[in-house]
């Protein structure tokens, strides 16, 4: 059932909030397969950052984060959710929980990230991109692996990577992902 003093969002509003979280997860993709591009595309070009050691332009950051990414970490792996999404006309204010895994380079430990991301991002021509992200971090940890990709049980599976060799180019293609 219901609840009437909850108004039901118009069809525009769905578009609007499908179209936001969309750039919110290219983002993840653009960070996990290392590509300066696509982070950019998530970005108006005067937008800016605060991710703590770096402040300052976010284009400026989508070109140092995936070289600084893989020189410590072998894949990362950044997931969102809880996104509540405030629309203020062609502003939205957005916060989405962050689960981030990233896997030291040789596969025997992994630093867990558990934070969130504050975006403001504004619709512009029609299209949504972010013009400013804090991130908050609530905790971390980082813990020790036994990597069980070369066992036997994951022989035959495809194997992620944090560039253009990763499967998903691939099948976006349209070609073979195997």
């Amino acid at each position: 059932m219901t609840d009437p003093s909850v108004p039901c969002p118009s069809p525009a509003e769905v578009d609007d909030r499908l179209a936001i979280i969309d750039v919110l997860l290219r983002h993840c993709r653009g960070l996990d397969r290392n590509d300066a591009p696509l982070l950019k595309r998530c970005y108006w070009p005067e937008a800016e950052v605060d991710y703590g050691s770096f402040k300052g332009p976010a284009h400026s950051f989508a070109e140092l984060i995936g070289p600084a990414l893989a020189e410590a970490y072998e894949l990362t792996r950044h997931c969102i959710g809880n996104t509540l999404v405030e629309l203020q006309g062609d502003t939205a204010l957005v916060e989405s929980y962050v689960r981030a895994g990233h896997l030291f380079t040789g596969g025997q430990a992994e630093m867990c990230f558990e934070g969130r991301y504050l975006d403001r991002l504004q619709k512009r021509a029609g299209r949504w991109g972010i013009i400013h992200r804090q991130v908050v971090m609530d905790w971390s940890r980082t813990r020790k692996l036994e990597d069980a990709r070369d066992s036997e049980a994951f022989a035959d599976l495809a194997r992620g990577r944090d560039d253009d060799r990763d499967p998903l180019h691939a099948f976006l293609a349209g070609g073979n992902t195997a």
